[in-house]
């Protein structure tokens, strides 16, 4: 008896034991009770009143009572937290663990067995506070590959619209805490985990913004950030703060979509918005069509407006094809075969009655919403539009001399806002057709703007500060490197003036392509460390970082096939893909393609319906000779792998046979 004393007195805070009927009263109270309350045994114990209660802290003592009152009816186990009081006046929480029991004479008895979580109770009163206070949702998730919420914030079940209090929040709650990607959209999954796998890798907080699902299915925006940290149990967890910032990305995207509705109007002269998810379609743009000005801005009813359109603009031997392809896309989709907008064309009807070739082509917003916007195919070969009859002339008569390529626009606080462009300015940049659209509904910053082509940001400040400079850039059309010229004015004085790049090209005549060799060279690839590639003794001087890295990521695959979706992935972690990486991507294969077959070597990668490998055959490689064990190679590895890129870490880890997370 003596040792589970000793035991009570020294592994738990508080013991003691009940009478319960009759009582209730105290028939044995543990030295450390005594101690953490600042009286003896005696202060305690008493079969005919119930003395601990007069130190638990007023407020809890109908909690307390009540749950003695339960302990007396049958036996049973009960928890329940309340604070006691100490004879200094000192106030702990503690958790008391209440257990009744019949005794061999007949009598119900109870042993309390108390847990001090005062440390706890002040933690979840800061984390009140904070919840009180600060207008901000506050999660804290597990750094699983399926994150659980640990904890979540008043603030931030508002933000997600759960009803409160009752069966319906705990409900959505418990979805939530087991999973924390149900509240992010599908098409944001991927992102939202690259985040988070960056976060764990790197030990670096992130900011951005993030769209979530309510739990009535309508969108909110965040702006927050997310940090690694590590809790008071020793493991690790994600923590996000956040801000709801829908009404003021509603606003900036209110105005955005005006400004970029402005610049397609001086291209096309019908524009519809399709909402997919409600069914609906509304007139944005139509000028030249009476039967759609008086209800523009009003949504309709999809099927409606589309036949509405269909009867009166389209010619009666194109309707029923144009009806078939419409609903192929209801049901069907929206991609094609290169991911390219969807067209339509067909026969129109003109102002006058005169049957025109029209194009239609499908924008999309975000999703489930589409522009479909229409203009006669004539129109097509004007590649500039103009704000004003001024500019139209300039650039007409520009258009007339400078034939090599024209561009517009407006450079205000660091910042560029395309206007105008024939293709192969756009290819200049580093830009199709189609994303130099989006790029007209917003400025982007200098350095961003020029980084998706091959020419450095310092030449293109010389450009604007000199007017004239030399660029070498790749052709998507030939699928050449061209040597170019580019001259830049100004229409008027002053800093955000519009300006005109004008193209000359300096390198007319295309060279004939080089014969191939009648056999293949030696190709020796180095993994352990920097990543290089050498033809004979000659290594290859990669002109683009992107593509060096595409062929890294094959050589790390090892012969495994890599999908378009899985290199954009890597290529470019903190970007969803879409069809701006979809062509981004093919860009860079193609340039790694051309490199290959300018040494040689184009036959190392293996490409089949848009996958690629490399082919281990053909090369000499200093990871798969160390892997494959033979004789000579196990000192390769020195500890280093693919130092210039950071998804080869996964790699690197088994390599030093550690054990990685996520």
């Amino acid at each position: 008896m003596e040792w589970a004393q000793e035991i009570l007195n020294r592994s738990v805070t508080g013991y003691h034991q009940y009478y319960l009927n009759p009582g209730p009263g105290i028939c044995y109270a543990s030295e450390n009770l005594c101690g953490m309350l600042g009286c003896r045994p005696e202060d305690l114990v008493s079969r005919q009143e119930d003395r601990y209660a007069q130190w638990i802290y007023p407020g809890d003592r109908g909690a307390y009572a009540a749950a003695l009152k339960t302990l007396a009816l049958r036996p049973q186990t009960r928890t329940i937290q309340y604070r006691l009081v100490g004879k200094d006046g000192s106030i702990r929480w503690v958790s008391d663990t209440l257990t009744s029991r019949m005794t061999q004479t007949g009598e119900l008895q109870a042993d309390s067995v108390l847990t001090d979580i005062t440390g706890l109770k002040r933690e979840n009163q800061e984390l009140q506070y904070l919840n009180d206070t600060v207008p901000c949702g506050f999660m804290k998730y597990t750094c699983e590959a399926t994150p659980r919420i640990t904890y979540i914030n008043d603030r931030m079940c508002g933000i997600l619209g759960l009803p409160e209090g009752g069966d319906g929040q705990r409900e959505y709650l418990e979805l939530y805490k087991q999973n924390v990607y149900l509240m992010i959209p599908m098409d944001q999954r991927e992102r939202m985990r690259r985040y988070l796998s960056r976060v764990y890798r790197r030990g670096t907080p992130i900011a951005g913004e993030i769209t979530v699902l309510r739990c009535d299915g309508t969108k909110a925006h965040l702006f927050g950030w997310v940090t690694k940290c590590v809790n008071q149990e020793g493991q690790e967890e994600f923590q996000s703060v956040c801000m709801d910032v829908t009404d003021r990305y509603r606003e900036k995207r209110a105005a955005q979509t005006q400004r970029y509705l402005k610049a397609v109007t001086e291209v096309y002269d019908l524009i519809f918005e399709l909402d997919f998810p409600a069914n609906t379609a509304k007139c944005l743009y139509g000028e030249k069509y009476p039967m759609f000005r008086w209800v523009q801005n009003i949504s309709m009813e999809m099927g409606e407006a589309v036949e509405k359109w269909i009867r009166g603009n389209v010619r009666e031997e194109d309707r029923d094809r144009i009806r078939d392809q419409f609903r192929g896309i209801y049901t069907g989709g929206w991609k094609t075969d290169d991911d390219q907008p969807l067209r339509l064309r067909y026969q129109g009807l003109s102002e006058n009655g005169e049957t025109v070739p029209y194009q239609g082509i499908f924008l999309q917003m975000e999703e489930g919403i589409y522009w479909f916007c229409c203009r006669s195919e004539p129109q097509e070969t004007e590649t500039l539009r103009s704000e004003n009859t001024s500019l139209k002339e300039n650039m007409q008569e520009l258009m007339l001399r400078f034939t090599d390529g024209l561009a517009a626009f407006e450079l205000r606080d660091g910042c560029v806002t395309p206007l105008y462009a024939s293709d192969n300015v756009c290819e200049f940049f580093g830009f199709t057709r189609e994303e130099w659209l989006p790029m007209m509904r917003r400025s982007t910053p200098i350095r961003t703007f020029v980084s998706r082509s091959d020419t450095a940001y310092e030449d293109f400040l010389a450009l604007l500060q000199n007017g004239e400079r030399e660029f070498t850039y790749f052709d998507l059309k030939t699928q050449r490197e061209r040597r170019i010229k580019a001259i830049c004015s100004r229409k008027s004085p002053g800093e955000g003036a519009v300006r005109y790049v004008m193209l000359y090209n300096l390198d007319p005549r295309q060279p004939e392509s080089p014969e191939q060799p009648a056999q293949t060279p030696e190709v020796s690839i180095r993994t352990f460390g920097y990543f290089d590639v050498f033809v004979g003794s000659k290594p290859i001087a990669f002109r683009n970082k992107k593509s060096k890295e595409l062929l890294a990521l094959l050589v790390d695959r090892r012969g495994g096939y890599i999908t378009s979706e899985e290199a954009i992935a890597f290529l470019w972690e903190d970007e969803p893909a879409s069809p701006v990486t979809l062509a981004r991507y093919r860009k860079v294969a193609l340039r790694l393609k051309n490199i290959l077959e300018e040494y040689g070597i184009s036959e190392i990668v293996e490409s089949v319906d848009g996958k690629r490998r490399i082919a281990t055959d053909k090369v000499r490689c200093d990871l798969y000779d160390y892997l494959s064990g033979k004789e000579g190679c196990t000192q390769l590895f020195k500890g280093s792998y693919l130092t210039n890129y950071s998804w080869a870490e996964t790699t690197l880890a088994e390599l030093t046979g550690e054990l990685v997370p996520r």
